[in-house]
C-alpha cells in the first residue's frame, strides 16, 4: 500500500486521526462578561458572547451542535448520513482536510470548530476572515464527553451538556454490565478501495472495541510515524493473530470496500486459515458511526459492537 494513500485513508477516520500528543483540557471561565475557552490544542479563545453562526468541519461536532440545541451555517462535505435531513441545506465549508477558506468567509462566521492537530494551520487564515477557532479531537469516548462538555460552555448550554454526558456515561454502563467475561480476538480494519489500515487501541474504534467486551489483535503493530492511532495491515501479522472476527470501517462506499476487501483475502490463501474468515465473521460496520466521528451517538457505536461480539 502507498504511503501517501494510507496516511489519507487514516486521516479520514472517526474524528480525523490525530498525533499522540495531549488533547488539552476543556474549561471556561467568566472574565468580565466574556467566554473564555481553553481548547484541545490548549489555546485561549475569548467570546464577547456565546457565538450563533457556527461553522463546523467535522461530522461529530455537527451532531453535538444540535444537540445541545444549537444550529451550524456550515457543515462538511460528508456528514455519513448523521443528521442528514437536518443539515441538507446547510452550505457545504469542505472538511478538516480541505478546508474552503473562500466558502468559510462567505458564511461570516463567529466560530469555526476544527480538529487538532490537522487544522492547527489553518487557524491563521480562519482568523484572518476575522472568524474565531476552536480545536478539539476525538480518539476516544473521553474526548468525545469533553467536546460536549466544551461546545455546552462555548454555547452556554452547561445543563444540556450535562444532562449529554450522564446519558452518555449511562448507556456506557449498561453496556459494560452485560459484557461477557470472555473477550473475543478482533481486527478492526478501516478500508478505502484497495488499501487497509488497522485500527490500534489509542484510536476511537480501538477505544470503541474495548468497551464492547473485544481484544484488539492490532495491538502490537507498527503504528504509522505521523498517524500513530493506526497501522498498517500486514498480512503476515495478522494470520499470526488469527482474529475471530474481522470489523470493516469505510469512509466511502462500503459496498465496494467490502467486495475489495473479499476479493484481496481470497487472492491470499494465508487468509483462508484465519478463524473469522473461516467462520463468516467478517462484518462491515455503518459509515455513519465508525467512518466518522459519531458525537453524541457514540453509545450507539459501541452497543453494535458489543451485539456483533457476542458467541
Amino acid at each position: 500500500m502507498g504511503l501517501l494513500l494510507a496516511l489519507v485513508i487514516a486521516a479520514c477516520l472517526v474524528s480525523g486521526c490525530a498525533s499522540e500528543e495531549a488533547s488539552g483540557g476543556a474549561g471556561m471561565e467568566a472574565e468580565a462578561g466574556t467566554i473564555v475557552i481553553t481548547d484541545f490544542a490548549d489555546r485561549k479563545v475569548a467570546f464577547a458572547e456565546a457565538p450563533e453562526r457556527i461553522v463546523a468541519l467535522g461530522n461529530g461536532e455537527v451532531d453535538i451542535v444540535y444537540a445541545l440545541g444549537g444550529t451550524v451555517a456550515g457543515r462538511p462535505e460528508d456528514h455519513g448520513g448523521l443528521l442528514e435531513d437536518i443539515v441538507k441545506d446547510v452550505p457545504v465549508v469542505g472538511s478538516v482536510h480541505t478546508v474552503d477558506l473562500e466558502k468559510i468567509a462567505s458564511l461570516k462566521p463567529d466560530v469555526v470548530l476544527g480538529n487538532n492537530p490537522i487544522n492547527r494551520n489553518d487557524v491563521p487564515q480562519l482568523e484572518a476572515i476575522g472568524a474565531k477557532v476552536v480545536l478539539t479531537q476525538a480518539n476516544s469516548v473521553a474526548d468525545i464527553k469533553r467536546q460536549i462538555e466544551l461546545f455546552g460552555k462555548l454555547l452556554e448550554k452547561e445543563a444540556k451538556a450535562t444532562e449529554l454526558i450522564a446519558k452518555l456515561d449511562a448507556d456506557l454502563a449498561a453496556l459494560n454490565a452485560n459484557i461477557a467475561e470472555s473477550k473475543p480476538r478482533v481486527l478492526m480494519v478501516y478500508g478505502a478501495p484497495g488499501n487497509y489500515l488497522a485500527a490500534l487501541p489509542k484510536s476511537l474504534a480501538g477505544n470503541l472495541l474495548e468497551m464492547a467486551g473485544g481484544l484488539n489483535m492490532a495491538a502490537e503493530f507498527p503504528r504509522l510515524q505521523n498517524y500513530p492511532h493506526y497501522a498498517q495491515l500486514n498480512t503476515e501479522r495478522v494470520v499470526e493473530a488469527d482474529p475471530e472476527a474481522i470489523l470493516i470501517m469505510t469512509h466511502g462506499n462500503s459496498d465496494e470496500v467490502q467486495q475489495g476487501f473479499i476479493r484481496e483475502m481470497e487472492g491470499n490463501p494465508a487468509w483462508s486459515s484465519l478463524e473469522a474468515v473461516r467462520d463468516g465473521r467478517i462484518h462491515v460496520l455503518p459509515a455513519e458511526l465508525f467512518g466518522t466521528n459519531p458525537g453524541t451517538r457514540v453509545a450507539e457505536a459501541a452497543k453494535l459492537l458489543a451485539e456483533l461480539l457476542k458467541p
